[in-house]
């Protein structure tokens, strides 16, 4: 089959996508609109701009990736049998409609919920399916459910690598700073070693007393898998409003760490485990050292398989497929 991939791919998670679908023989084309930057020409767009998302619901930055998309559509002369699009609410509504001139079938996934990203109501109908990781999205707007995937697997060399840290996590600063710093002083007080890393791009913060170290430059997903390898434990904060699983989950189950997580959700999965998974207060965490004495279980294979990126592709791309 011949396959494009559209998506906003910082970190590289999207990749996996395309690296999968390759070794199962399809035609994959990846355009990560990623590289796509726009700049105001002059002061009078930065100005328009406001006007355009104001009273029109546009917004120049979206209307280029779009632009800049089906320019990069048209150099195939191989009409595609699916366009998957990752983030399409990062595009205009009308060139994601457009989508479907170069493909039989246009899906679309969403892995941030309505209540933060509210354009994603927008584009949901520019596709011939779309899916959600958001529970609550899916009942309320008519989306099919497909949680993440695992991106990384456990290898025989990551046995090899010794544990350095008690707890890992990796975020972006944003108002989850608070629960992470009550996290980080829990874990000092059971006297379990963390590494966390917050990514502060406006440098307001410095590496002090917390315990956590923060950086102005994205860390890449090849540190970051350093990062996990060395921790017994991975950490998990999810977003006020969302319950859809973040990677932080399904990092953990391909490398077969524990984790902490504030998200209750976890427990209605069929992965769930009180020996691998610990389900915290975010205001009040407590995280009792006997946790982290217990060797992780594996889980059942027959469910691990659906959250590969395996069964991901599986699940949305040729369930419903009649091609």
């Amino acid at each position: 089959m011949n396959i494009t991939l559209i998506s906003l791919d910082n970190l590289g998670m999207n990749e996996c996508i395309s690296s999968a679908l390759e070794k199962q023989g399809h035609n994959v084309h990846h355009i990560n609109f990623r590289d796509y930057k726009y700049k105001y020409p002059t002061v009078f767009h930065r100005v328009y701009n406001f006007v355009l998302k104001a009273f029109f619901k546009k917004n120049l930055k979206t209307l280029h990736h779009g632009k800049e998309i089906l320019k990069e559509l048209k150099k195939n002369n191989q009409i595609q049998d699916v366009i998957l699009t990752i983030k399409g609410d990062f595009i205009d509504p009308d060139s994601v409609l457009k989508f479907k001139k170069y493909t039989k079938k246009s899906i679309g996934f969403f892995n941030d919920n309505i209540y933060r990203c509210p354009k994603i109501k927008r584009v949901i109908p520019s596709f011939d399916e779309a899916y959600s990781f958001e529970k609550e999205d899916c009942v309320n707007f008519n989306l099919n459910f497909a949680p993440n995937w695992i991106y990384s697997n456990k290898t025989s060399s990551n046995n090899e690598i010794p544990l350095e840290y008690g707890v890992f996590n990796i975020s972006t600063i944003d108002k989850r700073l608070s629960t992470l710093i009550r996290i980080a002083n829990e874990l000092k007080s059971k006297k379990v070693n963390f590494k966390f890393i917050v990514y502060d791009k406006k440098n307001k913060h410095k590496s002090g007393d917390d315990g956590i170290t923060y950086v102005t430059k994205h860390v890449p997903l090849s540190k970051v898998h350093e990062y996990a390898d060395r921790s017994k434990v991975l950490l998990d904060i999810h977003r006020n409003g969302q319950i859809g699983l973040t990677f932080r989950t399904f990092e953990s189950l391909g490398l077969e760490k524990k984790l902490i997580t504030t998200n209750p959700d976890i427990k209605n999965y069929d992965f769930y485990n009180p020996n691998n998974i610990l389900v915290i207060d975010e205001n009040k965490p407590v995280i009792p050292v006997s946790f982290f004495e217990n060797e992780y279980e594996k889980i059942p294979e027959s469910i691990y398989k659906k959250y590969t990126v395996e069964g991901w592709i599986e699940n949305v791309i040729f369930k419903n497929s009649t091609l």
